[in-house]
């Protein structure tokens, strides 16, 4: 497992401004949070090679095809763990807005269930210690736009700071959740807990523990493996249109992971079936990401 296991990180639901939690030593700097990136594409319309999910030409599989040079956020995702399941297209399909399709990936639509840490700052660096730094699990799937841009769409994003999840909802559009939280680690084993508080259901809650294995090489990491993480952009919906950020990384460093718990309602909250089968898991120690403003389809300028 690379670097050191996650410590045991709380993150009860704190108010913008209330205090800070227990772990608030694990602040990452800006310098952290600021990685050089390649130069592949400027800030902008996005134009048709940006659209590529990855692969694209003169594009490494599992790159972004694109930099966000002036952002409006940066952050870092951390001890992160995908676990995905296919479902049948129209389960997911009826659960999209309009101007959005289901991707699929050898005929099934996925469905993420993403635990992980954040760290937030702003796009020059500054951090606030109340909303900076907290766990976060989200549902996804991933779409494409009538333009045909590839990205996730949330169904769900649970977080234990109030502060980040009213930012989100007021900047992004998207469906933040207030939630009790617990990260841990002991070796190569990860937990989450996750437990909705606000707007509910109550009983919507999450715990996953997972064991870490060998990391991959490039050159192991097969075609759906990038399909299901390297996505480049955020859709959300304002009004009766949709927008999109680009959220820019370099290529996830990815484990091979088994989860011995699934024990989860976040996914069956969403308006999905509760799956049924074992997940396919993917871990990674973390990259350091640029968001950009919220774009919406058509204009040069974002919104």
């Amino acid at each position: 497992m690379e670097g050191p296991a996650p410590p045991d990180l709380v993150s009860q639901p704190i108010a913008a401004g209330a205090g800070t939690r227990r772990g608030s030593n694990m602040s990452a700097s800006s310098e952290t949070l600021s990685p050089p990136l390649p130069t592949l594409a400027h800030d902008g319309r996005m134009d048709a090679a940006d659209a590529a999910v990855s692969g694209g030409t003169g594009v490494t599989p599992g790159a972004c095809p694109f930099t966000v040079d002036r952002p409006i956020m940066r952050q870092r995702w951390e001890w992160l763990t995908f676990l995905h399941w296919s479902f049948d297209p129209p389960v997911v399909q009826r659960l999209l807005p309009a101007g959005l399709q289901v991707e699929t990936f050898g005929g099934a639509a996925w469905v993420g269930l993403v635990p992980f840490f954040m760290h937030v700052a702003t796009g020059g660096g500054s951090r606030a210690p109340w909303i900076s730094d907290f766990c976060e699990t989200n549902v996804r799937t991933y779409v494409r736009d009538a333009e045909g841009r590839s990205g996730i769409w949330f169904f769900s994003l649970d977080a234990a700071r109030l502060g980040a999840v009213a930012v989100a909802r007021t900047t992004y559009r998207l469906p933040y959740f207030w939630s009790s939280m617990r990260l841990s680690g002991h070796g190569p084993d990860v937990s989450y807990t996750c437990l909705r508080r606000w707007p509910g259901p109550r009983d919507a809650t999450s715990q996953v523990r997972i064991r870490v294995g060998e990391p991959f090489t490039p050159g192991e990491l097969d075609e759906r493996d990038h399909f299901l993480t390297a996505r480049w952009l955020l859709f959300s919906v304002a009004g009766a249109r949709y927008r999109f950020a680009r959220a820019c990384h370099q290529p996830w460093p990815l484990h091979r992971a088994e989860a011995s718990v699934v024990d989860d309602r976040l996914v069956a909250a969403a308006g999905l079936p509760q799956p049924q089968d074992p997940p396919l898991v993917h871990y990674s120690p973390g990259v350091d990401v640029r968001i950009g403003r919220p774009e919406r389809p058509g204009r040069q300028r974002p919104v």
